[in-house]
């Protein structure tokens, strides 16, 4: 007897994502293979802060892990204390991944030029992909995993943790981003470097969605008529415009 399968929303990269019992089935990509082994090195170390992969089904799909809960995004903004606790998880991750021993037949699809190699990361650590019930966080949608620095992977999400983009006022974004870096306990290097990395991973973003509306790449290319590529690049030019500011508050 077959499990019963139900669609999930709110994702805009996967062509789709079902429910199934307390799984996930979504497409097995050319990557997986890696996000698979990369995710279960993670497991092992620091637990239920990412999802568990459970191979793959008859159908050729990745199984993964259902997991319960809120997604962040639907209660933004967070409050100081909860932006400490997502600064110390992707600390967590990034001190967990440099351990992974990554394989000449490791393929990765990160739909963003990369920043570097210094770590593999997630690459879209935000709200939408954070899954909140109660005392387990756990970050879902590891597709788009691939070869980042720990600033980058670390920027884009302090970004769009503290809301710091032209729809929220600064002075309302500022405490919330440096929770987020106290969180993770940065270096004085790191924080000199983030300005600079928050503003390359959203013009990269913004890139992304622009350059798919000529190529007609997908979802990208859809997302960006939706609104998507407006939204980014207004963040860029609020960060542009008050990065003078930011590096203050940040020293």
């Amino acid at each position: 007897m077959s499990i019963p399968e139900f669609p999930l929303t709110g994702g805009n990269a996967s062509s789709f994502v079902v429910r199934a019992g307390n799984t996930v089935r979504k497409p097995w990509t050319e990557s997986t293979p890696s996000v698979q082994r990369l995710l279960k090195h993670l497991y092992d170390e620091v637990g239920d802060v990412v999802p568990k992969h459970l191979g793959k089904d008859d159908r050729g799909r990745q199984i993964l892990e259902f997991v319960p809960g809120i997604e962040a995004m639907s209660s933004m903004p967070i409050d100081e204390a909860d932006a400490a606790r997502v600064g110390a998880s992707i600390r967590a991750l990034h001190e967990t991944a440099a351990s992974f021993e990554r394989t000449e037949a490791d393929i990765w699809t990160s739909a963003m030029r990369s920043a570097g190699d210094e770590v593999i990361g997630h690459n879209d650590l935000a709200p939408w992909n954070l899954i909140r019930d109660g005392d387990r966080w756990t970050f879902i949608d590891w597709d788009g995993a691939g070869p980042t620095t720990r600033v980058a992977d670390l920027g884009y999400a302090a970004r769009a943790f503290a809301q710091l983009d032209h729809e929220h006022e600064l002075d309302e974004s500022i405490p919330l981003l440096r929770a987020v870096l106290d969180g993770y306990d940065v270096s004085p290097e790191m924080r000199t470097a983030l300005p600079s990395s928050m503003v390359e991973r959203t013009e990269a973003m913004r890139d992304l969605l622009i350059d798919s509306i000529a190529t007609g790449t997908q979802p990208w290319a859809s997302m960006a008529v939706d609104g998507h590529a407006d939204f980014w690049a207004g963040a860029l030019d609020h960060l542009l415009c008050h990065r003078a500011e930011i590096e203050l508050a940040l020293r």
